[in-house]
This record gives structure tokens, sequence and C-alpha cells, in this order.
């Protein structure tokens, strides 16, 4: 069996040993990612990264389009009487409405109808649309406007005065057709007989719509 006097003889030659090892090597510096620990960090009690993606302010979503299909003519006065309804709703709440009267423009209808298919809905005004997803006609928009969950769904939308009056079309939403002056008929010159054709700018009445007001 080895000595007491042995163990101490060993003891001290490692711990000389050990010591001189230490004072030979150089200084290691920490390693400032995996080691040092941010006061930033700690202090929010959370990893420095998700930090810098909750701090970022928000981004700016684009607002969401309201349209609103309905109808200007008197021939049937319970539609005629819904649609102005829903647009005086609409213009209390003081937000940009994209308003397609179909009584100007026959292909709404046809853009309507794609629509309300796939919501398996037949063709009837008024229909509102908010970000694309309908919403209603008139007995729905009444009803959510009762309720208070209207303003809800266009919390979204942009904001317009009421008050505001277009000064191109003057709240009509289209302007006569500047290519043939809204005769829809224009004299081809190529031609060999010097024809008229079709002017293919404009709608049924030689109308487009007002690029100053419209959405869209």
């Amino acid at each position: 069996m080895e000595s007491s006097s042995g163990k101490g003889k060993k003891a001290q030659y490692y711990h000389h040993n050990h010591h001189s090892y230490n004072n030979h090597q150089p200084h290691m510096a920490r390693s400032l990612t995996y080691h040092h620990r941010s006061t930033t960090a700690s202090a929010s009690g959370k990893p420095f990264w998700r930090r810098l993606l909750t701090d970022e302010p928000p981004r700016q979503r684009k607002p969401q389009p309201v349209v609103l299909y309905f109808t200007s003519l008197r021939g049937i006065r319970r539609t005629f009487e819904d649609c102005r309804a829903v647009r005086a709703i609409l213009r209390g709440f003081r937000v940009a409405v994209d308003e397609k009267d179909l009584s100007m423009d026959s292909s709404f209808r046809t853009e309507l109808q794609n629509r309300l298919r796939s919501y398996g809905r037949p063709v009837s005004l008024p229909q509102l649309f908010v970000d694309g997803k309908l919403i209603g006609g008139a007995d729905e928009v009444r009803h959510l406007h009762e309720t208070g969950e209207l303003q809800k769904v266009l919390a979204g939308a942009a904001g317009q005065d009421p008050a505001y009056v277009c000064s191109s079309c003057g709240g009509v939403r289209f302007v006569p057709c500047r290519v043939c002056s809204g005769s829809r008929k224009i004299f081809c010159e190529e031609e060999l007989d010097g024809r008229w054709r079709r002017c293919e700018s404009c709608n049924e009445n030689g109308l487009v719509r007002c690029a100053g007001c419209c959405l869209s």
C-alpha cells in the first residue's frame, strides 16, 4: 500500500503542474454568440430575435375594397328603394365604396352573376362585397347595421368624406368616351372604303368609368 507521504508528494506535483499549465494558457475571450447573454434580451425575458420581430412596426395592410352593385333605375320600386337605403347606410360610415350601377353598364351584371354563382345565389340588387367576400343584400346589410356588426365589417375599408363629389363626373362615376366622344363609333381611314366601326373603348352607352373616383 502507498504511504501517506507518497500521496502528499503526488498531490503537490499535480497542483504545481496544473497551476503552471493555467499560467501558460492564452486568455480566451468568451463567444458572444453562445455564452454572452444580451442585457436587452434578459431584461425582456425573450430571445433577442423574437424581440426584434415583435418590436417591429406592423406592416400597413392595403385597405379592404368595398364594392356595391346596385341600380339607379326606378323600374322596380322595391329594388330602387333598397339600393338607395344601402347606399345611405354606407355613406354614414364614411368609407370609400366602389359603386357599380348595372343600369349604366351591362357588363356589371355579368360580373355580378359570376361572383354570385360561387355562392349559389341568383342575381338580385343590391349586393355588397367587402374584401372580395359577399356580405349580402339589403336585408343582410340592414341587420348588420342594426346589430352594430357592420362597423366591424367595414373597419378595414378606406375612408372617404360622404360630401365628396368628383369634379370629373359629378358623382355619376361615368364620363363620355374620349375616343368616340360617346357616339360608340369610330371612322377607320385604314379601310379601303372608309368604314365606321364600333368603338371598343366604351360600353353600350358610349361611357367609360371615371378614373378620378372609381377604384377599378
